[in-house]
Formats: C-alpha cells, sequence, structure tokens
C-alpha cells in the first residue's frame, strides 16, 4: 500500500471516530480497529484487520522521522498527531508478543469551561490565586487533562499572565488571549521534564501546569516552584487525596520525607479526584472528591496524619470539600447515574449504600 493510501485510510478511521463521538482508536496487527465510545470498546466491523504492514504505514503518517527513530530503538513511543486542524490525539505505540498496537487518545480543539464539563464551580477559586500547588488525580483516561486545561484556560481568559505548559506529548493547544502561553514538549522543546523545570525559574513565569509528575526531582521542583510564588497545576495517577499525599512522600527516600512534608503542607492549595461514569441518558458524566488544603490538612501533612485526611473531607462540606461517595449520591438522586455504577465506582460501597 503507498503512503496516499496509509494516509487515506487514517483519515477515514479519524472520521469514523468523530462520527461515532469516539474517544480512543486503537490498531493493532490482526484485530479490526476499534473505538471506545462512551466508555465502552466497539469493533469497527466494517473494517478489514490490519497487517503488520498497514499498522507501521499508518504509524509513519503520524509520527516525526525523530520519532519513528525512537519507536524502533525504544520499542514504545509517546506523540502528538494533529489531523488537519480539526482534531489533536495523544498517542502510544507499542509492541505486544512482537505485534505492533497504537493507542490514541481524542484531544479537542475546542477547550470546555468547568461548567459545560460538570464540574464544581468551586474549582474555579483554585485559578484565581497567585501561588500554591493544586493536583488532578485519577485513573488514565478519566478526563484530569481535560480538567486541567479547563482551569488554565480560565486563567488565560481573565487576567494577564506568563502560563507555561511542560508535556509529554503536548495535547490541548492554547490560543493566546489575555496571557502569555508557552508550550514546551519534551524530547521536542527541552531534553525532559528536570531541563524544561530548571529553566522556568529564569523564564519569568507565573502559572505552571507539569503534564504528570513521573519522578521525585519533577515533584521537587513542582513543589518548590509552589513555594516560591508560582501557581502550580499537575496531575498523579493516584485514587484519592490521601494517597496522593502519600504517594508524593513515599517517591522519596526516607532522608527527605520529613523536608518535602513541610513543604507540600505549606504550598499545597488543593487535590481533585475524579472518575468518569456512564451516564443514564447516555455518554459519561464526572464524579469527584475534592480537598481543600487548609490549616488542619496542613497539620496533618506535616505531622504524618495522612490516614485523617478522608475524615476532613467528609467533615469539611461547609467549606466546599466533597468526598466521592457525597458526589455519587448527589448523581444518583438526580437520576444521572444508576445506583450499580455508583457502587462499581464507590471506594467504600457500604458507606455509599447508606447515604443514596
Amino acid at each position: 500500500m503507498a503512503t496516499e493510501a496509509y494516509k487515506q485510510k487514517l483519515s477515514s478511521l479519524i472520521e469514523s471516530m468523530i462520527k461515532e463521538g469516539a474517544s480512543d482508536l486503537h490498531v493493532s496487527e490482526n484485530r479490526k480497529p476499534t473505538v471506545r465510545v462512551s466508555g465502552f470498546l466497539v469493533p469497527l466491523v466494517k473494517e478489514s484487520e490490519f497487517t503488520k504492514e498497514s499498522t507501521l504505514g499508518i504509524l509513519k503518517e503520524m509520527l516525526s522521522k525523530e520519532n519513528y527513530e525512537l519507536f524502533e530503538k525504544e520499542r514504545e513511543v509517546d506523540f502528538s498527531y494533529d489531523y488537519a486542524g480539526k482534531v489533536r490525539f495523544r498517542g502510544n505505540a507499542f509492541l505486544q508478543q512482537g505485534s505492533v498496537s497504537i493507542a490514541l487518545r481524542l484531544i479537542p480543539n475546542v477547550i470546555k469551561s468547568v461548567a459545560e464539563l460538570n464540574l464544581p464551580p468551586l474549582l474555579e477559586t483554585f485559578t484565581q490565586r497567585q501561588q500554591g500547588f493544586f493536583l488532578v488525580v485519577g485513573p488514565i483516561g478519566h478526563g484530569k487533562t481535560t480538567t486541567l486545561a479547563a482551569m488554565i484556560e480560565l486563567i488565560n481568559l481573565s487576567r494577564p499572565e506568563h502560563i507555561l505548559t511542560i508535556e509529554d506529548p503536548i495535547e490541548y493547544v492554547y490560543e493566546q488571549k489575555q496571557s502569555i502561553i508557552d508550550q514546551r514538549e519534551v524530547r521536542v522543546d527541552t531534553p525532559d521534564f528536570q531541563d524544561a523545570l530548571s529553566g522556568m525559574f529564569r523564564q519569568d513565569v507565573d502559572v505552571l501546569l507539569i503534564g504528570e509528575m513521573r519522578d521525585p526531582e519533577t515533584i521537587s521542583a513542582a513543589v518548590t516552584a509552589a513555594e516560591t510564588g508560582h501557581l502550580v497545576f499537575s496531575t498523579l495517577h493516584t485514587n484519592n487525596a490521601s494517597q496522593t499525599v502519600d504517594r508524593i512522600l513515599d517517591s522519596f527516600p526516607p532522608s527527605q520525607q520529613s523536608q518535602i512534608r513541610v513543604q507540600l503542607a505549606s504550598s499545597l492549595s488543593g487535590i481533585f479526584s475524579q472518575r468518569l461514569i456512564p451516564r443514564i441518558s447516555g455518554g459519561l458524566i464526572p464524579s469527584y472528591e475534592l480537598l481543600i488544603a487548609n490549616n488542619a490538612v496542613s497539620n496533618l501533612i506535616r505531622e504524618g496524619r495522612t490516614h485523617e485526611i478522608d475524615t476532613v473531607i467528609e467533615t469539611g462540606l461547609d467549606q466546599g470539600m466533597i468526598s466521592l461517595n457525597r458526589s455519587l449520591t448527589d448523581l444518583v438522586r438526580a437520576g444521572e447515574i444508576t445506583a450499580e455504577n455508583a457502587r462499581l465506582y464507590s471506594q467504600s460501597p457500604k458507606t455509599l449504600d447508606r447515604m443514596i
């Protein structure tokens, strides 16, 4: 198959995704291409199974020469792909049992607002701060990047700031409005997260978005940036606020944990954990947990009593905090999700049953 044919095949698959309202596309050798719609995988039955040649063919259409060479060397590569200015994709190509597979996540060009995403209005207050460390956490594929994009765009719309994003790869692309926005992609614009974070202290940055905190060096730089007058946003693949704090602390050797605990206690502004749950009317709707780092929370972190954070969230409703079970209960009572699905996503189903 010629290069032009691969380009047409890729275009056809992406158009099918857009038509079906899919969030993801999976292409693998010896399988029919499959899309994810409203959380469910759906094979494109009219399509033929992909061969090794055709899988590599469309992969070459999406990768730069450098990224394709990296894929051949490492047998895996993260990348971004812009389709005709319509939509962008975050992609990962990898080998499994010697066969090539590609996973594409659709990133809409239009950045939705907090309200349009059915997220709590209180999230907007965290964008109005001049400094602090705010984390959006949750499993992969549950909307963390989209939530952060809505928050960054709110700053962009409302005031003049210098916003820097460091991502691997770049996902949402921002149009400069009130703010100056610089977006740096790892391996394209900077060797790694550490180099980019070191440079940001000399770049007159006000707001920093770190695509993902993958190592202690990145976490330490993020916390330091928040301590030194920057507003910092980032993500972790954790389930809730207390686990997030523990994950941050446990990523450091014991000799450094005391220092990072003190730094985190003084810089953390909040943690937002979210899940996307099938909606009765179709599509997905977020449920969430919101921790606001007040004095009580700061003291618990400083004193190593992170196991008590869950209790603070449950009793902090008057301050705007919300537990995951409270969010799930509200969605069930509003007729948005089923009680069965609420139980599937709850971390304490027995408590949830008493609340519904």
